[in-house]
């Protein structure tokens, strides 16, 4: 995690990349360290059974959530784009003069 926190130069100096901020919210670096506290707690947990073990299905689980909410349940839930009504001339004039022999 910290050669993701570490800036790259160019040979001439300049900045190619700036790094990851590593306390950023909702950044790869958050899911990053999701997955080595997991990886720390199952490791515990498997010192008294190795049935903890399965708690690693957690993190697969995580990334189909991740996908689904970010990904494809915006793509398939967004409305298709329709393409404006054409509004006929005849049909648009007529709809005018009754307006102003409204008025």
């Amino acid at each position: 995690m910290s050669t993701m926190a570490k800036p790259v130069f160019a040979d001439d100096g300049s900045l190619l990349d700036g790094g990851i901020d590593l306390n950023m919210e909702h950044g790869m670096a958050e899911h990053l360290k999701d997955i080595i506290l997991l990886t720390v707690f199952v490791q515990v947990l498997s010192c008294i059974s190795s049935y903890f073990w399965y708690l690693w299905l957690l993190a697969p689980a995580r990334a189909a959530q991740l996908l689904w909410v970010n990904i494809l349940g915006p793509w398939f839930s967004a409305e298709s784009p329709s393409a404006p009504e054409e509004v006929n001339e005849k049909k648009q004039r007529r709809q005018e003069r009754r307006q102003m022999k409204r008025f």
